[in-house]
């Protein structure tokens, strides 16, 4: 078994090309994985094919068949996708995400947990939870923002409900 501190680490090329290869961390101006994994990418653009890595953090983000823990980016946009969490700027998905957080996404076929953000794109999904100002498109909701504000509100309520009975219970004996 590999340890990871023998993980190879790949700093501050302009160009780096991984394939069937695993890294710990890679900086570069571009970075380009062909079936290989990384723990960290830092990078200005990122592309991926059958490749996986723990947290990307990159203005672009691009790929195809890719499982990833989570993704800061300005713009990203995949296909056929395992992903944790994504905050970009623009995002467009598809496959099995956990959180999408983005000024404008694109949901296609795909399964998500969280969708947020002001524009929100939507074809053939279903999402746990969506919390949107404009949403377009055909999406199957666990709950809407509506569903969501008033769980909260429900929650809370009953939260200081069993809170104020614990208090009283314990003041009589």
């Amino acid at each position: 078994m590999i340890e990871p501190e023998e993980f190879p680490e790949v700093e501050s090329a302009q160009v780096t090309n991984i394939s069937q290869a695993t890294v710990q961390t890679v900086h570069a101006q571009l970075v380009r994985m062909h079936q290989a994994d990384a723990e960290t990418v830092n990078a200005e653009e990122v592309e991926m094919r059958n490749s996986a890595a723990g947290s990307i953090h990159a203005k672009q983000v691009s790929g195809n068949m890719l499982l990833v823990g989570a993704v800061s980016a300005d713009e990203f946009a995949a296909e056929n996708i395992g992903v944790g969490a994504v905050r970009a700027e623009k995002a467009a998905v598809s496959g099995y995400t956990g959180a999408v957080v983005a000024g404008t996404a694109d949901v296609h076929h795909g399964m998500t947990g969280l969708v947020a953000g002001r524009e929100i794109h939507v074809s053939d999904s279903r999402t746990v939870l969506l919390l949107a100002r404009n949403v377009d498109g055909n999406v199957t909701t666990l709950f809407s923002t509506r569903d969501a504000l008033l769980i909260g509100l429900v929650s809370g309520l009953f939260s200081a409900i069993m809170i104020l009975l614990g208090r009283m219970l314990t003041r009589r004996n």
